[in-house]
C-alpha cells in the first residue's frame, strides 16, 4: 500500500466511524506503523483540508459530526488513466481561451496534480507534453464569459452592447442566451433577440458590458437550436436554402475526403478521381471564404448563383493583381 492509496483508506476508516479510533488500530488496517499513521494523517489535513481531529488525552483520530458528512476526498474513484484524462480536458479548456477559467478551475488541476504526484505519475508532465495553436483567435474578457456562463446556468435574460462587424448597427440588445458555441478558435452566444425576434448568434468578442436580468429567460428547445443554427453552413446559419456542390481536383482531393465541413454534407469519389462534396447552405458568406482559399484547386458545380459569385472574387483579385503589378 503506497502513501495514497493510505490516505484513502484513513479516509474511508474515519469517516465510517461513530467512535474516535487508537493509532495500533489504524496502524493495523493499514499496514503501517503507528509513525506512519500520523504522517499520513498530516497528509490528509495539509493536501485535502480533511477534518481530522485528535481525541484529548488518548490521541485517538477521528471526523467531527457533521463535518465528515460534508467532506469527501475529490478523485477518490478515479484511476491512473482517469487523471491523466482530467488533467488533459483542463488542459484543452485553458489553452482553449486562456484566463477565461482559469481562477475557476485552478483548485480543480491543482488537487489532481498532487494526487499524480503522490503516485509518481509524473506531476506536470503531462500539460508540459499536450499542445494547441489557435489560429485567428479573438480574445474576450473573462468577465464577459462568466456573465454569459452564470446566465445560461440560471437561465435568465441578458442585456448587453453589441458590436457587429457586419454593420454599423451597434446598440444595446436584450437576449435570451440560449448555448455557447466554440466555432474555429472564436466564441459566439446562440440567443433570442428580443429585439429582432429571433434567433441570433453573437461573437463574443463584439459583446460589451453584459448585464444579468432578473427575468427568466425565453427557452428555445434543443430541436429548433439545431435545426435554425446548426444545420446550414458555417457560423452565418440561418435554414438551409441551397446545396452547394464543389468538386475539388484529385491533388487537393486527399486531403478534403479527410474533412468535415459540416455534419450534414453528403460527398463521393467521382470516376475521373475527382472528389465531390455536397454542403447546406443558407448565407454564403462563410463559404466562400472557405471556397476560395482552395484557389483553382476546387470548382463550384452548383448552384449557379454561388458560381457566378465566385467567379466574380477571383476576378476581381485577378484584376487586382494586374493593376497593382503595373503600379509598382
Amino acid at each position: 500500500m503506497d502513501r495514497l492509496d493510505r490516505i484513502y483508506a484513513l479516509h474511508g476508516i474515519l469517516k465510517a466511524r461513530r467512535y474516535p479510533v487508537s493509532r495500533q488500530q489504524l496502524a493495523d488496517e493499514l499496514d503501517c506503523s503507528e509513525s506512519t499513521v500520523y504522517r499520513v494523517r498530516d497528509a490528509l489535513i495539509s493536501h485535502f483540508g480533511a477534518p481530522v481531529e485528535s481525541e484529548e488525552g488518548t490521541g485517538r483520530l477521528y471526523y467531527p459530526r457533521p463535518e465528515a458528512d460534508n467532506f469527501e476526498l475529490p478523485g477518490l474513484w478515479f484511476n491512473a488513466s482517469e487523471l491523466y484524462a482530467l488533467l488533459a480536458a483542463q488542459k484543452l479548456l485553458v489553452d482553449v481561451q486562456p484566463g477565461v477559467i482559469d481562477a475557476e478551475i485552478a483548485p480543480l488541476r491543482d488537487r489532481i496534480n498532487r494526487i499524480l504526484s503522490h503516485r509518481r505519475l509524473g506531476n506536470g508532465e503531462l500539460a508540459r507534453r499536450i499542445r494547441i495553436l489557435s489560429i485567428a483567435d479573438r480574445p474576450i474578457e473573462a468577465d464577459t464569459f462568466r456573465t454569459l456562463a452564470a446566465a445560461l446556468i440560471e437561465r435568465r435574460r441578458l442585456t448587453l452592447h453589441y458590436r457587429p462587424r457586419s454593420s454599423d448597427r451597434s446598440g444595446e440588445r436584450e437576449v435570451s442566451p440560449q448555448r455557447l458555441t466554440r466555432y474555429r478558435d472564436n466564441w459566439y452566444l446562440d440567443a433570442w433577440c428580443h429585439q429582432r425576434e429571433d434567433l441570433r448568434s453573437f461573437a463574443v468578442d463584439r459583446i460589451d458590458n453584459p448585464r444579468t436580468s432578473a427575468e427568466a429567460a425565453k427557452h428555445i428547445d434543443e430541436p429548433e437550436l439545431d435545426r435554425r443554427l446548426a444545420t446550414a453552413y458555417g457560423i452565418f446559419s440561418g435554414e438551409p436554402t441551397n446545396i452547394a456542390v464543389l468538386i475539388f481536383q484529385h491533388e487537393r482531393a486527399e486531403w478534403i475526403a479527410d474533412e468535415t465541413w459540416h455534419p450534414e454534407q453528403q460527398s463521393r469519389w467521382r470516376d475521373d478521381g475527382r472528389y465531390e462534396l455536397r454542403i447546406p447552405y443558407g448565407d454564403p458568406t462563410e463559404l466562400i471564404l472557405d471556397i476560395l482559399r482552395y484557389g483553382d484547386d476546387v470548382e463550384v458545380a452548383e448552384p449557379e448563383t454561388l458560381r457566378r459569385q465566385i467567379a466574380q472574387k477571383l476576378e476581381k483579385a485577378a484584376m487586382r493583381y494586374r493593376t497593382s503589378g503595373n503600379n509598382q
